[in-house]
């Protein structure tokens, strides 16, 4: 086990960022504005698409066939199946896109290759790069690198970025990609002033890009490597198979509002609702360019009143995020409190216009350093933020790395409300990770990537909790592995009652990977689980002596659960794989447990599976 802290950007804020990039943003108007999720029924949102692409209800693919995705008839799904019948070109959107946040879920074929291009000129790849240690800039998730023939052979490509680690799923499982894009900016007389960015990317989770400034396009642009203030969104075709589902995006599109003539008043002692400020004699006044806690000359126990103007170019729904750091703050508009003080942020109706806006802040103490600003979103407008500058979270986070395999006991938390209070997660240098509950007999998480951060653990006086790092894959709220059921349409037990449950630890093997013990219903149980060499998936076997005859295992449970290839489903919306090994001869069973599915299957003693996601 490995012990690093590292001060990451990560940890500070996304407000953060937006500071960082906001101040004196100027947004070129593109040639038309959409937003909202992409329909699929059709290709009208599409231009000429080739032959190779097709509109689908349902879709699949096989781990052993390269290439090939099964698709079922219906709508709501975007396939891509090039080969020799059907010639794949790119396909391009009709809408022509500036800043714009993109999401949607992907597919991969095995062992294909596709992309998306933003604006046709700057390409995210999307590759079958399951199992990949060390992604390139060539791999799931990266931005593809610029290109020069006219440089030696190996320094023909440069300027590319690699994913910050593989966050990629199996092939034929849904990837879920959210990626905030920022085109470049032109002047008047179209000079460009500022490079197109990305300004984050999570992939199935994971955070894997942020503030990645692209200096041109990359290979394989439109245009002929030119730059433009819009573009078409662009899925390559020529490649590989793949597929598209629930495409969201978001434009921003419409001039920032502008926060102006602000003029404060510095007054002493804590915020009171019920007292008047502008009846208050004032320690000092003046006007200042941006919001801050700092104005006037008293350092604790004060108020700042500013008032000014809210110049909004676009009526609609807007929200509003207060940074009141070492105090708290509120925020009128046009007379209407649209956040209280205390509070975080609210949202409000505006009508276009010159609105006027009162903001306090109230310093209580002298607790952290005071800070004050406002992160304003409405209709066609990213977030962006003024004021001071906000102070990131310094404490270094504490890193556990698994080079060899690593073995931590801690709470874990599973989903918002869930915590397994005997939690052993077990690491591997193969970069795949999984979590036990000593108390069920169950696995409860199994994630790709990097180990854990213990900083709740033991940061100050921390709180035992560690957090999983990279692709988790979650198995359901914590349940018993072996139960007994005097039918096979009796609910699953969710307490110990009647099963004489008694956690017996774990031994280790002489490569330091743990076999857990337990006795239930009177019998004996070890349970031994190995991560696959390639990194792919984790292989399960589960012995038990003298088993009852009505003892049952629960392998999964999900919104769907279907039957793949010999002896495979599909668990949960084709989130994962589950792969039967030996079950003695038992058959499995597939059942509704109310709005979802259980495979379940009978323990005649020894039992074995594998996961693949």
């Amino acid at each position: 086990m490995v012990l690093r802290s590292k001060n990451s950007f990560l940890s500070r804020s996304w407000i953060g960022f937006l500071y960082v990039c906001g101040a004196g943003l100027t947004i070129t108007q593109p040639a038309f504005s959409q937003s909202g999720q992409i329909p699929l029924q059709d290709f009208s949102s599409f231009k000429n698409p080739s032959s190779s692409w097709q509109i689908a209800g349902d879709v699949s693919a096989s781990l052993l066939k390269p290439n090939v995705l099964n698709t079922a008839k219906g709508t709501g799904i975007l396939v891509n199946m090039p080969g020799k019948k059907a010639h794949g070109e790119d396909l391009y959107s009709n809408l022509e896109h500036g800043d714009m946040d993109l999401e949607l879920d992907y597919m991969m074929a095995s062992g294909s290759n596709s992309g998306i291009y933003f604006q046709g000129r700057y390409e995210f790849q999307l590759l079958d790069s399951w199992g990949v240690r060390s992604p390139k800039p060539g791999d799931n998730g990266g931005i593809y690198e610029r290109w020069d023939d006219s440089k030696p052979e190996g320094q023909k490509g440069y300027q590319g970025y690699a994913p910050r680690q593989n966050s990629s799923k199996a092939p034929g499982l849904w990837q879920h990609l959210k990626v905030s894009f920022q085109a470049p900016r032109f002047d008047a007389s179209g000079k460009k002033t500022e490079n197109a960015r990305i300004i984050r990317a999570e992939l199935n989770g994971v955070v894997i890009h942020e503030n990645l400034e692209l200096m041109g396009p990359t290979r394989g642009s439109i245009g002929g490597g030119d730059e433009k203030a819009t573009g078409p969104l662009r899925i390559q075709g020529d490649h590989g198979a793949v597929a598209f589902k629930n495409i969201q995006i978001k434009q921003f599109d419409q001039p920032i509002p502008e926060l102006s003539n602000l003029q404060y008043s510095v007054y002493k002692g804590r915020y009171d609702a019920n007292v008047n400020l502008a009846a208050q004699k004032a320690e000092a006044q003046g006007s200042v360019a941006k919001l801050t806690a700092n104005a006037g000359p008293l350092s604790q126990e004060y108020q700042i009143l500013y008032k000014g103007t809210l110049k909004v170019k676009a009526a609609g729904e807007y929200t509003f995020v207060l940074n009141g750091q070492g105090g708290a703050a509120l925020v009128k508009i046009n007379n209407q409190v649209v956040v209280p003080f205390g509070q975080r942020g609210g949202k409000a109706n505006l009508s276009a216009g010159d609105l006027p806006v009162e903001i306090i802040y109230g310093r209580e103490g002298d607790r952290g350093n005071p800070a004050l600003g406002i992160s304003i979103a409405g209709p066609g407008i990213r977030e962006f933020y003024t004021g001071d500058a906000i102070t990131p979270d310094d404490t270094d986070p504490i890193l556990v790395t698994a080079e060899t395999n690593t073995i931590l006991r801690s709470f874990m938390d599973i989903g918002n409300r869930t915590r397994v209070v005997h939690a052993v997660s077990v690491g591997s240098p193969e970069k795949l990770h999984y979590t036990y509950d000593l108390d069920k007999g169950m696995i409860v998480q199994l994630w790709r990537g990097d180990f854990l951060e213990t900083t709740p653990m033991w940061h100050e006086r921390g709180n035992g909790t560690a957090r999983a790092q990279g692709v988790k894959q979650l198995f359901g709220m914590p349940y018993f592995t072996l139960g007994r059921l005097a039918s096979q349409q009796d609910a699953w037990k969710t307490d110990s009652a009647g099963t004489s449950y008694r956690p017996k630890g774990y031994v280790l093997d002489e490569k330091d990977r743990p076999t857990f013990k337990y006795q239930i219903f009177g019998s004996n149980v070890t349970d031994v689980i190995r991560v696959s060499e390639d990194g792919h998936g984790i292989s399960r076997e589960i012995t038990v002596t003298e088993p009852a005859g009505d003892l049952y295992a629960k392998l999964a449970e999900g919104t769907q659960i279907e039957a793949g290839e010999k002896d495979q489903y599909v668990i949960d919306g084709k989130q994962y794989y589950l792969q039967l090994l030996d079950a003695g001869g038992a058959k499995p069973v597939v059942r509704d447990a109310g709005n979802r599915k259980e495979l379940i299957i009978p323990v005649k003693g020894k039992l074995s599976y594998s996961i693949l996601f």
